[in-house]
Formats: structure tokens, C-alpha cells, sequence
């Protein structure tokens, strides 16, 4: 049985907030990626709203929430979601978090450790792998000079590297759909972004972390998110077949996967 999800908005100090919440239990918030919002989670909550509570919000900036001409940045969405769940009256939560999201989770995590029972990462972001000028250098220039960028591409389409190409111009579309993803991950000072990035920080994270990703995954998300088995709790786990985007490609076995680790937390059988 699917139980009716309902949608629903709250003005914050930051800005409007706009989030789903389905079901009734242990309360699961579900944090959306870089380039997505909390739609990308529906078919996690389909198969756990059943017997939890979960809440999916779409993050400052992001999907209905609003976009506030603000400065950007992890600390703000920390903020953001803390106010959230206090007008939720959730004191007690476990966090999944993908990319963008698993970034904020750990943080959120490591600002509130009384709150979060555990964390879900998934291609977890701000472990500080792939540092900002080398990993988005290609993203910055894509952005930054339209015109010498168009022109570069349609150069290159005349060599044959027309897959390359269209692969580019759709990464392009997806930066300039995303711009508080941007800002969070690269258009910001460099020395503002590292100081974000949990680096070190990781291993004071003392709660239960569960790592979700491929085997086959080899992508700098995939090492990011296992930069996160530097906490003294996090355990990793390894989907078979898998070569890059577990969410995408396996949800129902990542819901069995959260499934199993919230009951194992809530001492139950899974």
C-alpha cells in the first residue's frame, strides 16, 4: 500500500522551504543531491513510508524551495534545516543524505550530535577528495566563457568528438539549472569552500554511518563518499554490478539497505 504523500511549505528565516512527508515511525529526512531535489528520493519513500516517517525537503535553493539572493554556503543550509526540523518538533532523526545533501547531513551531524541517531551516505560531497580547482576546473570554464567555450565546441565537433561534445553542452544546461549547487560546490572563494569540507573533522563523527555505492564505482564521488569510513562507526557497503549512481540504478536495493540499517539501530530483527 502507497500512502499519500503530502506536500507542504514554511517561511523561515532563510527563506520559504517547501518539503514531502509521508508515513508514521522513526523519522528518516531525506537531503537531495547536487543536481536534483527531494523528488530524486520518491522511490526510496515509496518502498519506507510504509512503516517510517520521512521527510524530504528540496534544500534552499532548490526545486520549490525558495531562491533567496543570499550567500550560499553548507553553514546556511545547516541553519536552514536545523530551523526546519524544530518547527517539525523532531528531536530525534537519522539523515540520508546524497552528494550535496550527504555533505550537509555530516555536517548537520557533527553540529548536532544529540539530534541525528544516524547517517545514509550515498556519493557523499565535503570530504575534501578532489579539491576544488582541480575537480571543477572543466565546470568553471563551461560557465564562465560562453562565447570562447561555444566556439572551442564547435571546433571540436569538426574533429569527430561529437558525443564529447553533446555530453559537455548537457553538463552546461545541467550547471546553469543548478545554481546554488554551483555555488556550494565551486563558485565560491576557494579558502570559504575548504573550510566546509569536513576533511579530518570526519572522524568525529560517533554515530552510526552506513557508505552506499557500487562495487564498480570508481568515480571521484564514489572515493569522496568512502573518505567517509574515516568515522570510527561508518560501515561500508558494496552493491554488486553496480558501476556509478547506486540511487538511480538500484533503488529498491537501497531501500532494503536503509531498511536494514534502521532496524539494526532500533534493535530490531531486519
Amino acid at each position: 500500500m502507497t500512502l499519500p504523500i503530502r506536500n507542504s511549505r514554511v517561511k523561515l528565516s532563510q527563506g520559504q522551504l517547501f518539503w514531502r512527508e509521508v508515513g508514521y515511525g522513526t523519522t528518516l529526512v531525506f537531503l537531495h543531491g547536487s543536481w536534483n531535489d527531494g523528488n530524486q528520493w520518491l522511490p526510496i519513500v515509496e518502498q519506507l513510508g510504509v512503516d517510517h516517517h520521512c521527510v524530504i525537503p528540496d534544500l534552499l535553493g532548490f526545486g520549490e524551495s525558495e531562491r533567496p539572493r543570499v550567500h550560499h554556503s553548507i553553514e546556511l543550509q545547516v541553519e536552514c534545516l536545523a530551523e526546519h526540523l524544530e518547527f517539525l518538533r523532531l528531536r530525534q532523526v537519522y539523515l540520508i543524505g546524497h552528494s550535496v545533501g550527504g555533505w550537509l547531513a555530516a555536517s548537520y551531524a557533527l553540529q548536532h550530535p544529540d539530534q541525528v541517531k544516524g547517517l545514509v551516505l550515498l556519493a557523499a560531497e565535503g570530504s575534501s577528495v578532489g579539491q576544488v580547482g582541480r575537480r571543477w576546473r572543466w565546470a568553471r570554464w563551461l560557465l564562465s566563457r560562453p562565447p570562447l567555450m561555444l566556439w572551442c565546441l564547435r571546433l571540436l565537433r569538426l574533429f569527430g568528438w561529437r558525443q564529447a561534445i553533446a555530453h559537455s553542452l548537457q553538463f552546461r544546461q545541467q550547471l546553469l539549472q543548478s545554481p546554488t549547487a554551483c555555488q556550494l560546490l565551486f563558485k565560491r572563494r576557494r579558502a570559504e569552500i575548504q573550510s566546509d569540507y569536513l576533511g579530518d573533522r570526519i572522524s568525529w563523527l560517533k554515530l552510526p554511518i552506513l557508505l552506499l555505492q557500487g562495487e564498480q564505482d570508481k568515480s571521484t564521488e564514489a572515493q569522496s563518499n568512502q573518505a567517509y569510513t574515516a568515522a570510527p562507526q561508518a560501515t561500508l557497503q558494496l552493491t554488486p554490478g553496480i558501476k556509478h549512481d547506486l540511487l538511480s540504478a538500484a533503488p529498491e536495493t537501497v531501500a532494503h539497505q536503509i531498511r536494514d540499517f534502521i532496524q539494526q539501530q532500533e534493535g530490531q530483527q531486519p
